[in-house]
């Protein structure tokens, strides 16, 4: 996959993420005690053998760059190919670019596609969270010779939890017929995972038409408006997928990982999922302490009891603490005697002494970064 050029594009809406997202983007979402959602990405995209990988970042760019920094972390330093990441800039002489819409941001940096030796893109999100390997799905383009490659999953779906997702129809042969949207009419459908092989010369087509006839503000829509005019091909995953695009899927796909064979999926699979590296040293479970059926990462101290959660570094968790069905984000302090229930609390929170927090399997708890939860603030 060489001759493949990766670009993840962040421009996710994160409308449905609560305080989650105040001031980050989807897909720096801390997942797995240890992770962010575009450590899947990133990392599905290397160990199928992409060497050079485009990040666009969206509008909430600090957190992004922290994370990523030089890319050292997946490999992606280095003198030849590598990791580029692209923020937007602002110019607000030039009269065609759109207003909105990742298109203006693509623009923009267009030498980047064009100079690139690559002559194959391949588009992701970073929500749609799975352990894929692309060489299968990128052969099947290639010996297709179409213009257009889209991956998707066949799956059921009666909770809808793929609710506003890309679904993609097939003839009774197997070939692409449309793309829509998904109603949660259909329980069985195949969901587009939002990963395009494309042709170079195609994306040009594509952009230039689209700023031109003002047909479109985002690369989604110019893609889709197009499909007509291009051979489309398709490829099946069969593994498992989890859409983050609301803080209930956020929450189910945490809870997940408890599972051992959903996690070894998740996490080995295909390749080892690869994340920026923060030395702490081994949890020190008190020896009062209880801990069932919960996914604990490095540097913390737990003096309470934990079940069915999930527990990112430096957490600490005192005395007469009870943690059940949760999710507890890096450096957070739950304070003695609290009892915690169906919640998520992001970085650096604190709970203070004796509160209670109760949510419910459909909605939990979200307390913001750097909370301060006293009984005082509750009442």
């Amino acid at each position: 996959m060489k001759n493949c050029l990766g670009i993840i594009n962040l421009s996710e809406s994160d409308n449905n993420m609560n305080l989650l997202c105040h001031s980050r983007p989807t897909a720096m979402l801390p997942f797995a005690g240890r992770y962010r959602l575009i450590d899947f990405t990133l990392s599905n995209m290397v160990n199928s053998g992409i060497t050079a990988i485009g990040v666009y970042t969206g509008n909430k760019v600090r957190s992004v760059m922290d994370h990523l920094g030089s890319g050292q972390a997946w490999d992606l330093d280095r003198k030849i190919n590598g990791m580029f990441i692209f923020t937007p800039t602002y110019d607000y002489n030039v009269a065609f670019a759109p207003k909105f819409g990742d298109l203006r941001h693509f623009h923009q940096n267009i030498s980047f596609i064009r100079y690139a030796p690559q002559e194959n893109l391949l588009f992701a999100k970073s929500y749609m969270l799975m352990n894929i390997d692309y060489q299968k799905a990128y052969q099947e383009f290639v010996d297709s010779d179409a213009d257009i490659s889209m991956i998707y999953k066949r799956v059921n779906d009666p909770e809808n939890r793929f609710l506003g997702c890309d679904k993609i129809h097939l003839d009774e042969n197997g070939n692409f017929e449309s793309i829509g949207t998904n109603l949660g009419i259909d329980e069985s459908f195949n969901l587009s995972l939002e990963m395009y092989f494309m042709k170079k010369s195609v994306y040009f087509d594509l952009l230039y038409n689209a700023i031109e006839k003002g047909t479109a503000h985002y690369l989604r829509e110019a893609v889709f408006s197009g499909l007509d005019r291009y051979k489309v091909h398709t490829s099946e995953f069969g593994g498992s997928v989890f859409c983050i695009n609301n803080v209930k899927n956020y929450y189910d796909a945490n809870m997940a990982i408890l599972n051992p064979e959903i996690a070894s999926e998740l996490f080995y699979k295909n390749g080892l999922i690869l994340t920026k590296v923060k030395d702490e040293p081994s949890t020190y479970y008190k020896p009062q302490c209880t801990v069932k059926n919960a996914f604990v990462a490095n540097g913390c101290q737990i003096d309470g009891f934990v079940e069915n959660s999930i527990i990112f570094r430096g957490v600490k968790i005192e005395k007469g603490c009870i943690v059940r069905n949760s999710i507890i984000m890096q450096k957070t302090q739950i304070g003695q005697n609290a009892h915690l229930n169906y919640a998520i609390l992001d970085k650096r929170s604190r709970v203070k002494e004796g509160v209670t927090l109760i949510g419910d399997p459909s909605s939990p708890f979200v307390g913001g970064k750097k909370s301060m939860i006293s009984r005082e603030a509750l009442t």
